[in-house]
């Protein structure tokens, strides 16, 4: 499939210094009249494609150096500015030690250009149902910090998409910084990517699953499911199922079956909803053995 893009629409460009600047310009606005964007590898090909209503002033984040931080503060998680490339969080090296399936998921995003110039909090704005960050940042029980004039609020990961290109940000708000809490020292977690490649395309399959065991026992499991429902979205009956159940390829087998029963994939050029019911129950079953493993 060829895709034809034209010119860039017409519209207002500004790059504020600071956050209250940026805030004061989306208080100025009604009806979505002002956009804001960070790294802009979304954003820009759909206004060239007319996927996204067009707005009067883009609002670029960029020269906002106060946004863009990586924190690891001991003993309290992680702190991810909206400025964060996804490069940043993907090769961190604390990322990848006490956050690795964060680490798994960010590599897995797109091209090394994109990587590089795109951020994580960018990648859960665009809010596609195959966004490769999401499960990873459900089963890590993110929140996800949101501002406007008039302060301050939190959302949990969980709460953040409401569809398809689609959250809970306010025309007037703009995401800060996503917050990840400190994880338990016996928690294992791995994300895994099904795509015809594994950078490029976009994931058929993106499966996240955390695992918290006690001696031969599944004490917590968290498990994220990308690209096969409307929105990222925990597979909750299957953690259930699995918490406080002895360790064993039985219930993994169960638990697997029930997390593919809770996705609604669709039809689509890239793979029937059946084949990808059939990949989350594989998928579902191979990150738990990973964590096991690990």
């Amino acid at each position: 499939m060829v895709t034809f893009y034209r010119r860039l629409p017409r519209f207002d460009y500004v790059k504020p210094k600071s956050v209250e600047e940026a805030l004061k310009l989306l208080d100025a606005s009604d009806d979505g009249k002002v956009k804001v964007f960070a790294g802009g590898t979304d954003v820009i090909p759909k206004l060239k494609g007319r996927l996204i209503k067009i707005p009067e002033l883009l609002v670029d984040l960029k020269g906002i150096s106060e946004l863009a931080y990586l924190e690891n503060e001991e003993g309290a998680g992680l702190r991810i500015g909206a400025l964060a490339t996804i490069s940043e969080v993907g090769s961190a090296p604390f990322v990848k030690k006490r956050f690795p399936m964060l680490s798994q998921a960010a590599k897995a995003i797109a091209s090394t250009q994109v990587q590089n110039r795109g951020t994580i909090v960018g990648n859960i704005c665009n809010a596609v149902p195959s966004a490769d960050s999401a499960p990873a940042l459900l089963c890590l029980g993110a929140e996800v910090i949101c501002v406007s004039k008039k302060g301050e609020r939190t959302i949990k990961m969980e709460d953040f998409f409401t569809g398809p290109n689609k959250t809970v940000v306010g025309l007037k708000e703009m995401v800060k910084e996503i917050r990840i809490p400190k994880m338990s020292e016996s928690s294992s977690g791995v994300y895994i990517k099904l795509s015809p490649r594994s950078k490029m395309d976009l994931a058929v399959v993106g499966v996240g699953v955390m695992v918290v065991r006690k001696g031969g026992v599944f004490k917590d499991v968290k498990i994220g499911l990308g690209a096969v429902a409307p929105t990222p979205f925990r597979a909750r009956k299957a953690e259930r199922l699995l918490a406080g159940a002895k360790i064993d390829d039985e219930v993994i087998e169960r638990a697997a079956r029930v997390a593919s029963g809770e996705s609604k994939p669709i039809d689509d050029l890239r793979a029937s909803a059946e084949y990808r019911r059939m990949m989350v129950e594989v998928l579902v079953r191979r990150a738990i053995h990973r964590c096991l493993s690990n």
